[in-house]
């Protein structure tokens, strides 16, 4: 579970970027696997999300925010949830998580 205590105050400022998503238009099944889901599968998965996220207008707003809040689920500005893991740890270890 993502920790709450880190996510933006509830104003619209703060969350506006997400009505711009390019992922708006797509299942959420596509963002987040299902329970069990491994291998090819999973891959093709991911790499079908990651290409959505490529053209994405907000992308650096979603990673930013994926960062921040340490998402623990699903792809989120082009990163999977291993990819931002070894970010949030390396740059744990550096004092810092943008």
């Amino acid at each position: 579970m993502a920790e709450v205590s880190r996510l933006p105050l509830p104003i619209a400022d703060n969350w506006d970027w997400q009505s711009n998503g390019a992922c708006r238009s797509y299942p959420p099944e596509l963002f987040f696997h299902p329970e069990g889901e491994r291998g090819p599968s999973r891959r093709a998965r991911i790499n079908e999300a990651k290409s959505i996220c490529g053209n994405c207008p907000v992308l650096l707003q979603c990673r930013s925010h994926a960062l921040s809040v340490q998402e623990p689920y699903g792809i989120w500005g082009g990163l999977s949830e291993d990819e931002r893991e070894l970010i949030i740890a390396r740059e744990g270890r550096r004092g810092v998580v943008a």
